[in-house]
């Protein structure tokens, strides 16, 4: 079983990236104004994120489709929004899906578009954990 409690201090420091991108720009913005503010502030706080790295999709060894998640920061998936309203069981299963394509352990959601950043955490399940 996948002890999630070990990406505690990356995930931390990603939302402390994410809270400082807030506190700067607030709410309003469109999400590309975030992914580059956001980009910006992990190159500032030395975190390791690859920014809309490309993620192959495959299935029995052929390859169906290309997914971009917005960001890999270490082994953890980041998604980010700009919305004042989120269709969170859309959001899920988005993130659920770049989740089981690259069997990263976890994801976060970061939604810049309320006076609050929004932060939710997903885990692969379990049943393609190996």
């Amino acid at each position: 079983m996948l002890d999630v409690s070990k990406y505690d201090q990356y995930t931390n420091k990603i939302i402390r990236s994410a809270i400082e991108v807030h506190k700067e720009l607030g709410c309003g913005f469109l999400e590309p104004v975030y992914q580059k503010a956001l980009e910006k502030e992990f190159f500032l706080q030395n975190v390791p994120a690859l920014s809309q790295s490309p993620v192959d999709v495959f299935y029995k060894g052929e390859k169906l489709a290309v997914y971009v998640p917005d960001f890999i920061v270490w082994d953890i998936i980041v998604e980010i929004k700009a919305l004042e309203v989120v269709n969170y069981e859309q959001v899920q299963m988005q993130i659920i899906n770049y989740l089981v394509a690259t069997k990263k352990p976890v994801g976060l959601l970061l939604n810049f578009g309320k006076s609050k950043l929004e932060i939710k955490r997903y885990i692969l399940p379990k049943k393609f954990q190996n």
